[in-house]
């Protein structure tokens, strides 16, 4: 799902940047207090980083000038909070495009706000609003699944108007392939595999860790 540099315009990158660079500043403030508050926050919120990172580099190329791959934004967003989900994801992130190249760098912004903030929201919000409608287990799998897809329409929406914004002499000047081709790739893909992934990567993690919670408190 990583946007690699020179698919969006510069235009497009330095927008994305500033809409969400209060989110980051924002974000960064929400976490400070969690870790000013609670002596072990800062342990668990690196744990929570680095399994976003983990997961985010198993990379499965789909057609439409992506790929395709779990975030975590679901069990993150449950576990800590958006707020705090939103920030290890951007860590995460931010680590893969300055060292690994996975993702661009100017396409940082797109990549967090996408992934990091509508993915992370929209997960922690489904999970709080049928928290009490679903069962558990079906709530913790939707929770992932529709962050996931959520995040999905962003990164093809924001590839899919390159062409139609960016063109010359009817060739397209960065990414050339818009919405029809896009929508379908990239959300089609996330809809039918990839959001379950990240569906089940949720149940897994979430009750994992509450299973892990139990049993040090029955200690």
């Amino acid at each position: 799902m990583h946007i690699p540099d020179g698919f969006i315009s510069p235009s497009t990158s330095i927008a994305m940047l500033a809409i969400t660079a209060p989110l980051w500043w924002y974000g960064f403030k929400k976490v400070k207090q969690n870790i000013d508050s609670d002596d072990n926050a800062s342990t668990f919120l690196s744990s929570m980083a680095a399994f976003a990172f983990m997961v985010m580099m198993i990379n499965i190329p789909i057609p439409g000038g992506t790929s395709g791959h779990a975030v975590g934004m679901g069990a993150l967003a449950i576990l800590l909070g958006p707020w705090a989900a939103f920030f290890c994801i951007t860590i995460a992130l931010f680590f893969q495009a300055v060292i690994f190249g996975d993702g661009g760098v100017l396409a940082f912004g797109a990549n967090s706000f996408a992934m990091g903030f509508i993915g992370a929201f929209g997960s922690y919000y489904f999970y709080e609003t049928f928290k009490n409608k679903l069962s558990n287990t079906l709530n913790l799998f939707l929770s992932g699944y529709t962050g996931m897809v959520l995040a999905s329409v962003v990164i093809a929406v924001l590839l899919g108007i390159q062409p139609m914004l960016f063109s010359e002499s009817g060739k397209a000047v960065y990414f050339p392939f818009d919405l029809s081709v896009t929508i379908p790739a990239i959300v089609g893909s996330h809809i039918l595999v990839f959001g379950a992934i990240e569906g089940l990567a949720t149940i897994g993690v979430v009750r994992f860790l509450a299973h892990v919670k139990e049993k040090i408190y029955a200690n």
